[in-house]
């Protein structure tokens, strides 16, 4: 049973949206790489626009041995090297530092937790007390753990309707490694804690063209009634990134291109360009489409997987002007690996408006460069007009929505070379976030922080939305068993996958599109 939502806002909609409520954030795995990269940076620079709470604290809770002043400092270098500004201001960060404080302790021990249950007791405001957000950017093994601690220590409980306070947990991927083990951890985190209170993140949802394709769908009547099988052809989905696995070895050869990125990320920009439009602007109705729309998705059976979806791995070759080693050279990898660094596949949504329609999803590792977009190409015009013209080069409308970087919109159709002959050449018209609003966009875990505060969950992925799709997955990792790679599933770094899958779409005479790269 899904639980009533508590906020009726559309992110990125209203202007200066804040966190009202006073709150204490309790970060888990402070002296991690994310928390110095993308959390506190972010909290910063939500504090300096305005956007947090009047009364706020930030708590950190770690193993290694630090003092508050100590942790400051490394969270100030950390927003110094990191963040989307040059520089820090000492008086808006000497404020912003006194909200800051450093707790040490084993994530396993009880007592670490009883003394963090004390340290916000003694907090002048009550609901700091109270209305807290435990941010686990820990191991995903350690979860379970860290929710029932809190329980025990008193600091986290099931939310009742006329509950004072309010405790939420914000939970990092992989949110697990199959359908099975989502399911436990889904069980486990809320023995104490209700579905409503449980914000799992994808940041790619936070990013500001993935907010906005809802907006670019349904208040733009001139491309709303385009959205369907009768007009569009096809759909490509490319999410492309410019390294390797690097250090990540070891974690890559248990998760691969598939878990670590299609489960999630590019599922989830599909769910948004393909779903339904929800009845209202409320987290729950929104949630509600995105799943429907997964469970559309025509089930992956082995043979459907065999025709349908290709695997890549990358050998040695250069990217930009840099010498890449293959995979399996890559430290704490198997030099006999069969894990997938690139994937490509055909999916269909058996529903009434996407009938028929292919949708195309590649993601990879050392491809030419780093890119995120959503490419809709639709119907070609009938061949009638024109007939007579051999040499006329009429190319299908395109719509290309353009996640980062560079982030914006473009349109390309056909346009006349003036003069006296009919020669025609494709032509773009774009829309760029950076010349239209200017070169501030907000961080994706920006908005994700500031809506975790507000206890908006739009942006964050539900239970049954993450198991759907990881019944896709397993469902495709099924239909490849132990077969090994094919000599025409490696591709060399610095291109652009695999043979087999430009064998993919030219099946049904499609080509892949290649993302512009950045300026």
């Amino acid at each position: 049973m899904v639980d009533t939502p508590q906020s009726l806002s559309m992110p990125g909609l209203e202007d200066g949206r804040k966190a009202d409520e006073p709150c204490t954030i309790v970060i888990f795995g402070a002296s991690g790489d994310l928390t110095a990269r993308k959390l506190i940076p972010a909290l910063y620079h939500l504090y300096t626009e305005g956007q947090m709470p009047a009364s706020f604290r930030v708590v950190g809770f770690a193993r290694r041995e630090k003092t508050d002043e100590s942790w400051r400092e490394e969270m100030r270098l950390g927003i110094e090297k990191y963040s989307r500004t040059s520089s820090v201001d000492a008086a808006q960060w000497q404020d912003f530092a006194n909200n800051l404080s450093y707790h040490r302790g084993d994530l396993t021990d009880a007592d670490a937790y009883g003394g963090l249950a004390g340290r916000l007791a003694g907090f002048d405001d009550a609901a700091l007390t109270g209305n807290l957000v435990f941010y686990l950017a820990i191991s995903p093994s350690l979860f379970g753990e860290v929710v029932d601690q809190l329980h025990a220590a008193g600091l986290l409980k099931r939310f009742e309707e006329g509950d004072s306070n309010w405790q939420r947990v914000v939970v990092e991927k992989p949110f697990g490694h199959d359908l099975c083990s989502a399911q436990l951890l889904n069980n486990h985190l809320i023995r104490h804690a209700r579905e409503r209170q449980i914000f799992r993140i994808d940041h790619y949802l936070g990013k500001e063209t993935v907010q906005n394709i809802m907006m670019f769908r349904f208040s733009n009547a001139i491309f709303e009634q385009l959205w369907n099988r009768e007009a569009i052809e096809h759909v490509q989905i490319t999410v492309s990134e410019d390294i390797g696995v690097g250090s990540r070895g070891g974690y890559f050869e248990e998760a691969g291109t598939l878990r670590d990125m299609m489960q999630n990320h590019l599922l989830q920009i599909l769910s948004l360009v393909a779903m339904e439009p929800p009845p209202s602007l409320e987290a729950e109705d929104i949630r509600n489409e995105k799943v429907k729309l997964l469970k559309s998705i025509r089930k992956m059976t082995p043979g459907v997987v065999a025709k349908n979806v290709v695997r890549g791995q990358y050998f040695a070759g250069t990217v930009d002007g840099d010498n890449r080693g293959g995979y399996r050279q890559e430290e704490r990898v198997n030099p006999e690996s069969n894990v997938e660094t690139f994937v490509a596949l055909k999916l269909f949504i058996d529903n009434w408006r996407w009938s028929g329609v292919p949708f195309y999803l590649r993601t990879g590792k050392n491809l030419p460069h780093r890119a995120s977009e959503v490419r809709v190409q639709f119907r070609p015009t009938p061949n009638v007009l024109f007939a007579a013209q051999d040499d006329l080069d009429l190319h299908a409308n395109a719509l290309t929505l353009r996640l980062q970087p560079d982030e914006g919109i473009s349109l390309r159709f056909n346009g006349k070379v003036p003069g006296n002959s009919i020669e025609t050449r494709p032509v773009r018209m774009h829309f760029g976030y950076d010349a239209e609003f200017g070169a501030y966009t907000p961080e994706a875990y920006e908005r994700l922080l500031l809506e975790a505060m507000a206890g908006d969950a739009t942006l964050f992925i539900r239970r049954d939305e993450v198991e759907t799709a990881w019944q896709i997955v397993d469902g495709i990792r099924a239909g490849w068993g132990d077969t090994p790679l094919s000599n025409r599933e490696f591709y060399a770094a610095g291109t652009w996958g695999p043979v087999a899958a430009d064998d993919l779409l030219a099946a049904d005479n499609h080509v892949w599109h290649i993302p512009v790269p950045a300026k």
